[in-house]
């Protein structure tokens, strides 16, 4: 059975990838081709060619004005999927159109709609979780994307538990604070959201922070975790050197260190995912030093879990049906997580059997 959530945004890109170039990402097990109208307009279709399922991204297939050429056969659609021309013939075929996607672009993402094959929905841009730090004028941003040989549970499991991170990042982004600080964890069931706090009010400054805040001595350090199932997930880090003011009750808080870590976590297939990640931050907002070494660095602590998460699978891969888990208390976001993600999981299928009944 598919883990995939369907009748579901998620993100497919960063803005800055889809061009005049075909270009495709192969989303929840569909491959898709993104490209740019010369209007500007981000585009999304099937990137299998209906005639001989040729990958339309794939040489010598090419852009003529806002129509794609396969470069197989010469079959040509249009922007909205259907074909517009076969050759040795003048009747086009009235099946012989690509499924194309809405696609919304926000936050520097462009999100496509991934509708369920047997209860498919159409996508309401209004439920897209924001991230409005990613285009913010007050914030400096480096991102990138990497991807993971793993189910996209496996990656959520990690950024709800950042426990992780006095072990698997020590040097980078990690203290023993961070597993020694007991958390808080809520679930709005309503509205689809778990929000885990852990808040350090005497922590060392870890390398990430220290090297870029200019920061010397101890910190209070605060992991604010905000998941939106299945796609979007932020953390709200706010560091501060001890004795600085807490924020004030307007939610000024000029004495801190804020930065925002948004990743986007997108299933490629049952077994690998695109993890798109971001560091936004209000401090030295025009230092290029500064935007150097957090690019840099943060890039170290995704390959790290890159490379856990790849051996975690492979390991998960061999172990025999019916084997245990052990969770404890720094598991209750991640728990929560996975019971969202089924929920959304079997949202279809329960819509699909509703209707049949």
């Amino acid at each position: 059975m598919s883990t995939i959530a369907r009748n579901q945004w998620y993100v497919a890109a960063y803005g800055r990838e889809v061009g005049r170039e075909l270009f495709s990402r192969t989303i929840c097990e569909e491959p898709i081709l993104f490209w740019r109208t010369e209007a500007g307009e981000a585009v999304a279709m099937s990137d299998r060619c209906v005639h001989r399922r040729y990958p339309l991204s794939e040489a010598p297939s090419r852009l003529d004005g806002d129509k794609v050429v396969c470069g197989y056969h010469g079959f040509t659609y249009g922007s909205d999927g259907g074909c517009v021309f076969v050759p040795g013939q003048a009747r086009v075929p009235r099946t012989a159109r690509l499924k194309s996607y809405q696609v919304v672009e926000q936050d520097s993402f462009v999100w496509v709609w991934i509708a369920d094959p047997q209860n498919p929905e159409q996508g309401d841009p209004t439920r897209i979780p924001r991230a409005p730090w990613m285009d913010s004028p007050d914030y400096t941003v480096v991102s990138g994307m990497e991807p993971i040989d793993c189910n996209y549970g496996l990656l959520v499991d990690n950024l709800m538990d950042l426990s992780h991170e006095t072990y698997l990042h020590g040097g980078y982004i990690g203290t023993p604070e961070v597993a020694e600080t007991p958390i808080t964890t809520e679930i709005d069931e309503d509205r689809n959201v778990i929000y885990v706090s852990r808040h350090m009010d005497d922590a060392e400054c870890p390398p990430f922070y220290s090297k870029s805040t200019g920061i010397e001595g101890r910190i209070t350090r605060w992991q604010d975790i905000e998941y939106t199932p299945p796609c979007l997930y932020l953390l709200h880090s706010r560091i501060a050197p001890i004795g600085a003011p807490l924020p004030g009750d307007d939610g000024s808080d000029p004495h801190a260190f804020h930065s925002e870590i948004v990743y986007a976590i997108t299933p490629s297939t049952e077994n690998s995912t695109l993890d798109f990640w971001a560091v936004a931050r209000d401090f030295a907002v025009g230092d290029d030093a500064v935007t150097t070494f957090l690019a840099e660095n943060n890039r170290t602590v995704v390959m790290q879990d890159v490379v856990a998460l790849n051996v975690l699978q492979k390991a998960l891969d061999t172990e025999k049906d019916g084997y245990q888990e052990l969770s404890i208390n720094i598991d209750a976001g991640g728990l929560g997580a996975r019971r969202i993600l089924k929920k959304l999981v079997d949202a279809p299928q329960a819509a699909t059997a509703a209707a049949v009944g």
